[in-house]
């Protein structure tokens, strides 16, 4: 069986490269404290782990007195800090062949600090979605917070 899993995953890096597809953009958990959970889409929130991979659709959610670093790797890179009692979706992680990636992270509530590189490609954007607004930026370092309303 290891050797079927070994074998498929060398044949699908080969057809990747000959193919020219791009690097596929992931999110890895770098650094987590307290309560951190994860939800796959379409799965169910499980306790999140250092260098555990997210991938487009997943959702990362912090608990009281926690946070988590997430670094969102490809041909454009980020760093986010996600702060105490946030909720934050990778909507979306796209690049195509060449080299132009789409990020677009949903912050449903709770705080997010972010360092983004300085976009390379032209056409490329990094937003942050919130329930009344979308922030876009080029390369920076910001922070973005969604508090309740009561």
């Amino acid at each position: 069986m290891r050797v079927i899993k070994i074998i498929l995953i060398f044949g699908l890096i080969i057809s990747e490269s000959i193919l020219g597809y791009s690097e596929e953009r992931v999110g890895i958990i770098e650094e987590i404290k307290g309560k951190v959970e994860v939800k796959s889409s379409g799965g169910r929130w499980e306790e999140a782990k250092l260098g555990m991979v997210l991938r487009e659709e997943d959702t990362i959610r912090t608990k009281g007195n926690s946070y988590a670093l997430l670094s969102l790797r490809g041909e454009e890179e980020a760093i986010v800090e996600i702060k105490e009692n946030s909720e934050l979706m990778l909507s979306e992680l796209g690049i195509d062949e060449e080299g132009v990636t789409r990020t677009l992270l949903d912050l449903a509530i709770g705080e997010v600090l972010i360092k983004v590189d300085k976009l390379r490609e032209r056409g490329s954007n990094f937003e942050v979605k919130t329930p009344t607004s979308i922030v876009g930026v080029r390369g920076t370092i910001f922070s973005v917070k969604v508090e309740t309303i009561e």
